[in-house]
């Protein structure tokens, strides 16, 4: 009894604990409205439709025991049962509520689970938009009828429980025989299961008749799509009409079984019953197909037209994808003058070399200081000063720490520290191919903000709790004079010096030394939920998480930001996605952390409602308003008033690093692959259905990545930062279109998608054509070789396409991954552009080269001019010289694989120019001295 009495009490509290630690979590960051909402919603969906079952049944139950017969009038069949009714007899007092009750426990838990859809209906707000069918707006399908489902689907799971108990119970007690011969039931018995059974049917009426606006929302296969949404021909011309009348055979067939009260006779109901299946196989399903096959088929096209053109609309909406602005390019390039063409090469983009896809493992050997810290494997692309920054921040990798002990884990090592970001469109001078770092070191140090907070307590890696604050001191960072230690004094965190809280802890995360170790005293906190993903989820559940949280430092500290969706799937005839499958590509199938959490999810709507931040330091989460005419976020903030600011909230340095995410355009563009035919005819035969193309730089199938990329489209007078993706027409490789959205926050043109259509009459090469060629070319082939010689790795970066006085200009960095080396480094471009392909040392090398500009290009003199005399200087030459010498020591390099030679070789090649440059720079300022003592006769551009 003691053990009993003592387990009980030890599952209750584990019970609170889990209650009591997710309120005050939620109480730590400021969201305590989200918990008691939720949790009051839960808690009162699960009394209201758990006792309405249970009443439903339990009454059933009473009922059909009340209408027993008699035990005289009992047959020999009933006699029978009389020991299994003498067996319940003792507990009858308790039977009929335990049923009740535990049918009603079930209905509740499934109805709470339903508080999405509640809340939903509750405040559901208007569109301003109606369905071309039924004319509804479209919040009745997103809101209202998803709860009327719900209502429905209850309403017959409390019939057909309600129906099986009575009948039962009548069977037990006599009112109901199967095998006696006379009457199979009593007229009461006739009379009750009569009316259950009506009311059954009646809630198959009013099934068909919601089917009837279902039918707006109903997905199949046609076509170029697989996820086609709404009505078509054979829905609207034979299932809508064959809904409405199995509804009115559905309601007569009711009233028969109600009729039953006063008739006492089976006959009339069992044929109206029989009449509803027939009609059913009949109507529902014959018919249909009959007009499908004989109707539809002989003239599919013009019979879909209709909804061909209502279901492109909608989707088109829906996704947000109506906008976008098409032009047509031939795509094979104008052959203009060679200078102006390379002169508009330099600035039609700023050409990222250092690929955040491949420069991680950089990152780490170069800037991981410690082995216990660890960069994300994609490092992210953002905007500082300008310039496209690649950052990652410097997160705590408890796998890696020497001692794993509990001490160790969650109270010496417990955060990060600083955020490194380099130039995404400079390697740094002098190196052997390395980015040039604008904010490096431990501490770290740069164009940041001075004093920025570098510690990291919440990023990507950090999954594990931290005890901070209290009696033990953390460990900071370590430099060569030793280790630094700190003490955590953020407003973030959960107090563990309560008694109750300390021991609700140990319970939830099952660590009993929380209950006694010295380590935990005054000030002691408590820090999980630690991924800005999962504390975003957490303080707005009703929201779809981008995949992609990226880092920003903003004044003084280092922010995250996290992108996130409205989405419904009750939009009319807009066609469906799978979230998980669409935004999956070569990004995504390396790194877990990449992928929209609604794995599964089907939408045909998708808004970017709400821009997150969570503070590194201290966790706080701050929820933006970003599509204030979103009816979907509306609704929402309708059922949690207060949670998300005002856009006008947003602080201006903020706004700076905002971006245009990348799952929403993932979205876009696998729905533009079919929705950019606006055409009815044309998109019925499917003949210009576009694809987005392979990588061409991984070895799985999967697809290119977006990317974003800093640059000008045709027509615009200045670069833009965008999003960027290719389409190849289906099942082919060569390049159908090209796309850009503006991604910049704070340009007026934000989430403009502008398309590309190639027009022209010969084929262009689409990324996988392209990197095929290349890897064909024999300079690639050669430091192939040499590559695989050397036993290093030969990683092709990024692939960015630029479009360009009527072409698109291709740019790809080559990077060597050494054999000792555990990093990869910048050792060459690729360039090509009009069917001309350049493999250099550098961009600019293999721009000329493209472009037939190589070499030393002199302005001829002005009339009136003199030319000045060349210089002679001997020490120019002689650097000349060395740069030359060293030039043919870095190609000897190459050829035998010795890179660490090469390397050394370009430092002094670049040393050597740097010579000559200063030295011509001396002899251009005697020259212009003794100019101007010759009275300034003489005037000219060298180069």
């Amino acid at each position: 009894m003691t053990l009993g009495v003592l387990a009980a009490l030890a599952m209750a509290f584990v019970m609170f604990a889990g209650f009591w630690t997710d309120w005050l979590w939620y109480r730590s960051v400021k969201y305590s409205s989200v918990f008691t909402t939720t949790l009051w919603t839960k808690i009162g969906l699960f009394f209201v439709f758990g006792l309405l079952m249970a009443l439903a049944v339990g009454v059933n139950i009473w009922l059909a025991h009340r209408l027993r017969p008699p035990l005289s009038a009992m047959s020999m069949e009933q006699q029978n049962l009389d020991r299994y009714r003498m067996g319940i007899a003792p507990y009858k007092k308790w039977l009929l509520p335990s049923i009740a009750a535990l049918v009603g426990l079930i209905a509740g838990a499934s109805a709470a689970g339903q508080w999405r859809t509640w809340l939903m209906w509750v405040n559901g707000v208007p569109f301003g938009q109606k369905d071309p069918q039924f004319n509804l707006d479209v919040s009745f399908y997103a809101f209202d009828l998803p709860w009327y489902r719900f209502l429905l689907g209850f309403g017959f799971a409390a019939a057909v429980l309600s129906l099986i108990a009575a009948a039962l119970t009548h069977y037990l007690y006599g009112g109901l025989r199967i095998t006696s011969p006379g009457a199979r039931a009593t007229a009461a018995a006739t009379g009750h299961l009569s009316v259950l059974l009506g009311l059954f049917v009646a809630l198959k009426a009013v099934a068909y008749w919601l089917d009837r606006y279902g039918l707006a929302v109903k997905s199949s296969d046609f076509k170029a799509t697989d996820n086609w949404t709404g009505l078509r021909y054979v829905d609207a011309n034979a299932y809508l009409p064959a809904k409405t009348i199995l509804f009115c055979i559905a309601v007569i067939c009711a009233l028969l079984f109600f009729a039953t009260l006063w008739r006492r006779t089976w006959q009339l109901p069992l044929i109206g019953f029989g009449l509803l299946v027939l009609s059913a196989i009949l109507i529902g399903g014959l018919y249909p197909a009959i007009v499908q096959q004989f109707q539809v088929k002989p003239n599919e096209q013009a019979k879909e037209t209709p909804y061909i053109e209502k279901n492109i609309e909608a989707t088109r909406k829906a996704y947000g994808i109506d906008g976008v602005k098409v032009d047509e390019i031939s795509g094979t390039g104008d052959s203009g003058n060679a200078e102006q063409q390379r002169d508009q090469a330099d600035s039609v983009a700023s050409y990222r070399l250092n690929d955040p896809n491949v420069v991680s493992p950089t990152f780490q050997q170069l800037e991981q200081e410690r082995k216990y810290y660890q960069f994300p494997t994609t490092l992210d692309v953002d905007r500082y000063k300008g310039q496209d920054t690649i950052i990652g921040l410097r997160e705590l990798n408890l796998e890696r720490v020497d001692k794993k002990n509990w001490i160790n884990q969650h109270f010496i090592y417990t955060h990060g520290y600083g955020a490194i970001a380099a130039k995404g469109t400079e390697i740094q001078p002098g190196s052997e191919g390395s980015p040039a770092f604008t904010e490096q070191g431990l501490p770290t140090t740069g164009t940041f903000n001075k004093g920025y907070e570098q510690r990291i307590y919440f990023g990507e890696k950090t999954t594990q709790y931290s005890i901070v604050g209290g009696p033990q001191k953390e460990l900071d960072y370590e430099e060569a004079g030793g280790q630094k230690t700190y003490q955590y004094r953020g407003k973030g965190g959960i107090d563990l010096s309560n008694p109750l809280n300390r021991a609700a802890y140990a319970a939830v995360f099952s660590e009993p030394q929380m209950l006694y170790s010295g380590a935990i005293g005054e000030g002691s906190k408590i820090l999980y939920n630690r991924t800005p993903k999962e504390r975003v989820e957490a303080v707005a559940p009703w929201l779809t998480i981008d995949g992609d949280a990226y880092p920003t430092v903003i004044g003084k500290r280092v922010v995250w930001v996290v992108d996130a969706y409205t989405t419904t799937n009750g939009y009319p005839y807009a066609s469906r996605t799978t979230l998980g499958t669409t935004t999956t590509d070569a990004l995504t199938n390396d790194d877990s952390q990449r992928t929209l959490v609604a794995q599964q999810n089907q939408v045909n709507y998708i808004r970017n409602s709400v821009k997150a931040t969570v503070d590194a330091y201290d966790g706080t989460v701050n929820l933006y308003t970003w599509d204030d005419k979103d009816p979907v976020l509306k609704t929402w903030k309708k059922a949690f008033p207060g949670t998300v600011k005002a856009k006008s909230d947003i602080p201006a340095e903020l706004k700076e690093h905002l971006r245009y995410p990348q799952d929403l355009f993932k979205v876009q563009r696998e729905q533009l692959g079919v929705y950019h035919v606006t055409n009815a005819d044309q998109f019925y035969n499917a003949s210009d259905v576009w694809q987005v193309p392979n990588d061409p730089t991984s070895g799985d199938r999967v697809a290119v990545p977006p990317y974003y990329l800093s640059l000008k489209m045709p027509g615009d007078d200045q670069q833009r930062f965008s999003l960027t993706t290719t389409f190849t027409p289906s099942g082919r490789p060569n390049l159908a279109a090209y796309m850009a959205v503006d991604a910049d926050a704070n340009s007026a043109q934000y989430g403009t998608l502008r398309l590309l259509r190639v027009t022209g009459e010969s084929e262009v090469d689409g990324p996988v054509q392209w990197q095929s060629k290349l890897s064909s070319i024999p300079a690639v082939q050669e430091f192939t070789r040499n590559a695989e010689t050397s036993k290093s790795n030969m990683i092709f970066g990024n692939l960015l396409t630029v479009p360009m006085d009527n072409g698109f200009l291709y740019v790809e960095p080559i990077y060597v991954q050494g054999s000792n080396a555990e990093y990869p480094l910048l050792k060459k471009v690729a360039v090509s552009y009009g069917g001309k392909t350049a493999f250099e040392d550098t961009l600019e090398q293999a721009l000329n080269t493209v472009f037939g500009t190589e070499g030393a290009v002199t302005k001829p003199p002005e009339e009136g001019t003199t030319q000045p005399p060349t210089n002679e200087n001997p020490t120019v030459q002689e650097a000349l010289n060395d740069a030359q010498k060293a030039f043919e020591a870095g190609q000897e390099a190459l050829k035998k694989g010795d890179w660490e030679a090469y390397g050394q070789a370009q430092k002094d090649l670049e040393d050597a120019l740097k010579r000559a440059e200063d030295a011509q720079s001396n002899a251009d300022t005697s020259g212009d001295k003794s100019g101007d003592t010759a009275g300034d006769q003489s005037s000219g551009d060298s180069t």
